[in-house]
């Protein structure tokens, strides 16, 4: 299992990457310090990775998963409804490529303010 860390002001939750390829990009790319856009309950940022849509993309989240979203070349954090929701799922803007879960209590993220530093880091062996 990748765990990864991540960080935003008061807010720092473990998370774990899948096995797909955009997930192994994003690995290798740790660390990634980036400023975080919200967007309803989602925080989306750029990072240094550029990839196209793998199978399994879709538009539909749980609470807690983590994507890739192709157009922006940006992370995804969904925590709760955002604008594209039709009810208390979240939805990204177009269909993204789900690369993880939050572990723990991810409406935490609610607390992280757009433009606040937001950081994506390997976590510590335990």
């Amino acid at each position: 299992m990748r765990t990864i860390t991540i960080s935003a002001g008061s807010v720092s939750l473990q998370a774990e990457l899948n096995d797909s390829a955009t997930a192994t990009a994003i690995w290798e790319a740790l660390p990634i310090t980036a400023r975080a856009n919200t967007w309803g309950d989602e925080i989306y940022f750029g990072i240094p990775i550029k990839r196209g849509e793998e199978p399994g993309r879709r538009e539909v989240m749980a609470v807690g998963e983590l994507a890739y979203w192709p157009p922006g070349h940006a992370f995804c954090i969904f925590f709760g409804p955002t604008p594209a929701s039709r009810g208390p799922e979240p939805r990204a803007a177009s269909p993204v490529n789900p690369v993880g879960r939050v572990l723990g209590d991810a409406s935490a993220f609610k607390a992280v303010r757009d433009g606040e530093t937001i950081t994506l880091a390997r976590a510590e062996p335990s």
